[in-house]
């Protein structure tokens, strides 16, 4: 069936640098090595009890049984609509500048199927999340990344971006605070210049904001970038419930934001999909209104994860960015080596599963990514098998 193949779009897009590392994976189980993975970011918690009965309460009414309206309910879209008021002092029309969604990384993906036609430039960071980019080409775009360096911290350099928004004139800009691989994030002064350059050039900006709960300090909390003046007019704003809640299987977000560009998502997702499941709606308001109680002990248990493994990485002398939010810890590869092979030897020599954040983007090149998603016992194993293979 030499005839049957893949679309080009599918045949363009970058190699899945994953995929090597779950091939090496399986080599070293075959020979028997015991592999701890500190490589995917999903919550080894359960979703918070209280939030499960009442999922459990929505199942049984035979109302939440029928398709949910394409936006989501009047009521789940109101209680982002209070929560956003209550968190970041914005205020949302629920009607038009709310949209439920399956998932954020289901709205970053439908988006630009919505506003970027062939051949469109969009910005998306490097590192970063894989998806910025390939939602870009299979939507027929041209992805155009955004270096996030070292020496700025992993954050853009604001001049450097300016002049990407001359070069390229693109239909939207990406950013990600805080940021999953780095952890990096930014203050209000960066998102007001940020706002401001995209009115200037009549660009669109789409911030995936999914991990402004996930913070180690009340007093020093992620914003939201329609917290700025003038950012209703350009902007929209992807959240989600997985991070904040352990909720990554219940498949529930949302987007929020300028009027048009909800619209526009809502007209790509009517094509696509359908709404979020109303008893995870309903659930989800419940999360919604008891946000800081059920949200602060899982905050509570990845402080001390954070504690855990910064002090473990201390002892062996291997550099970090500070990781103000999300459960990721971003670190420098010792010795130079490229994060792929620094990887494959964990692997081979620790069964230590990381992200070698060449994965993210060639920026992400020698540095790895932590996940801080499993117990605390597990850290304390991984910093030992860590320093075994950097003493090898």
């Amino acid at each position: 069936m030499s005839w049957i193949e893949q679309a080009k779009r599918l045949q363009e897009l970058p190699p899945y640098i994953f995929s090597e590392i779950n091939s090496i994976k399986a080599e070293a189980q075959k020979r028997g090595v015991s592999l701890l993975s500190l490589a995917i970011g999903d919550p080894d918690q359960p979703t918070p009890k209280a939030i499960v009965a009442k999922l459990q309460e929505a199942t049984a009414n035979q109302e939440n049984h029928v398709y949910s309206p394409y936006e989501g309910t009047l009521a789940f879209k109101r209680a982002v609509a209070d929560w956003f008021q209550e968190r970041f002092k914005v205020s949302l029309n629920p009607e038009t500048e709310v949209l439920a969604l399956i998932g954020s990384k289901e709205g970053i993906a439908h988006f630009p199927m919505a506003f970027v036609n062939p051949g469109d430039k969009c910005l998306y960071p490097s590192p970063g999340y894989p998806i910025f980019q390939t939602a870009i080409s299979l939507a027929g775009g041209i992805p155009v990344p955004i270096p996030h360096r070292a020496e700025n911290g992993f954050v853009p350099d604001l001049h450097e971006l300016e002049s990407l928004l001359v070069l390229h004139k693109p239909k939207y800009v990406l950013i990600n605070f805080p940021c999953n691989p780095t952890s990096a994030v930014v203050d209000k002064d960066f998102l007001t210049e940020l706002v401001f350059l995209a009115r200037k050039y009549q660009t669109i900006l789409v911030s995936d904001n999914a991990y402004s709960e996930m913070y180690y300090d009340d007093a020093d909390k992620p914003v939201s970038i329609l917290e700025i003046p003038g950012a209703m007019d350009v902007a929209i704003e992807f959240q989600s419930f997985s991070k904040t809640f352990n909720m990554t299987g219940w498949r529930i977000a949302y987007a929020a934001g300028n009027a048009k560009l909800i619209a526009g998502l809502l007209r790509a997702k009517t094509n696509i999909d359908s709404g979020p499941l109303l008893a995870v709606q309903e659930a989800s308001i419940f999360a919604l209104k008891n946000g800081k109680a059920l949200s602060e002990p899982i905050r509570d248990i990845y402080r001390n994860r954070r504690k855990i493994v910064l002090d473990g990485l201390d002892k062996l002398g291997i550099k970090y960015l500070y990781p103000k939010a999300t459960f990721f810890v971003w670190a420098e590869v010792p010795g130079g080596e490229s994060s792929m092979d620094f990887a494959k030897r964990l692997i081979e020599k620790e069964g230590l599963v990381v992200t070698p954040g060449i994965g993210f983007g060639k920026e992400g090149d020698k540095y790895f990514r932590l996940a801080l998603t499993v117990p605390d016992a597990s850290l304390h194993d991984a910093i030992q098998r860590l320093g075994r293979a950097i003493q090898k």
